[in-house]
């Protein structure tokens, strides 16, 4: 299984309504479940740092299929530095993504970048929702 071009267009947009919504500028990054990003937006105005940070978000939730700020309290330990650098040292174990489950398969995540890591986490859900 995996995440169509026009399946991470729809959850991007959902994001950015969400964003709209809730009066943020957000950059969301949508990827496949090996971290490779489909689907990229920035919001007019949207810090540019947020660029980085809504990718290694996706990227981070979608290794290992869970939000990423639910990996946060792991980021030091030992096996998820070894991971995070042998990687290549793009993901960011903090919050603002959420996996893309397909019948309970992992196909891939939307992260944000751009609010409170609660408002990114929101906005990625709310895109993700719409698949």
């Amino acid at each position: 299984m995996k995440i169509t071009l026009e399946e991470a267009n729809r959850i991007a947009k959902g994001a950015l309504a969400e964003a709209v919504a809730r009066n943020i500028k957000i950059n969301v990054a949508v990827c496949d479940v090996g971290g490779r990003l489909v689907a990229f937006q920035r919001m007019d105005d949207a810090m540019w740092a947020g660029a980085y940070g809504s990718q290694g978000k996706a990227v981070a939730s979608a290794s290992f299929g869970v939000p990423s700020g639910n990996l946060a309290e792991r980021a030091e330990h030992p096996t998820f530095r070894a991971i995070r650098e042998h990687e290549g040292n793009h993901m960011i174990f903090g919050q603002g993504a959420v996996p893309i489950l397909r019948s309970g398969v992992v196909i891939g995540a939307c992260g944000v970048g751009g609010g409170t890591g609660q408002e990114d986490e929101d906005c990625a859900r709310a895109g993700v929702e719409l698949l």
